[in-house]
């Protein structure tokens, strides 16, 4: 089962890691600094969050980790896994162009709404994992 005990990590790799599925209430980790920046995390069964400086990052439904996750102007690279299928929403650049690719394999070009979301479901089971590479166009 992947989780991500601390709810919130850095990663030698300088990524970040976070969510626990396996919680039965949510639970929160508020003001873990980063690069500068403030993150806070909700995690639980239903639901995982990620906000940077008070601002939306990620979300799924249900609750997933997320491993190795970095984002850039251009691409955001992770590896998630959950006990079912999941659907996630990202916020990126507004209306614009990205790929999305979903264990290296091409899931298809995606537009982001006007303020900047995308939603992407990845089919998973048996807590399986698998890495989301997104790259804008």
């Amino acid at each position: 089962m992947a989780r991500v005990e601390e709810l919130l990590r850095t990663e030698k790799d300088g990524t970040i890691s976070f969510g626990d599925y396996t919680l039965a209430s949510k639970t929160k980790l508020d003001n873990f600094e980063f690069e500068g920046d403030l993150y806070k995390v909700k995690t639980f069964s239903e639901i995982t969050k990620l906000e940077r400086n008070g601002m939306f990052v990620y979300e799924s439904v249900p609750g997933s980790a997320v491993e190795n996750f970095k984002a850039t102007d251009t691409e955001v690279n992770f590896q998630i896994s959950a006990p079912e299928d999941v659907n996630f929403t990202l916020e990126l650049q507004p209306e614009s162009e990205y790929e999305v690719l979903i264990g290296g394999a091409s899931a298809g070009k995606m537009n982001t709404n006007l303020s900047g979301k995308l939603s992407v479901s990845v089919e998973l089971g048996g807590d399986e994992s698998t890495e989301v590479r997104i790259v804008k166009m």
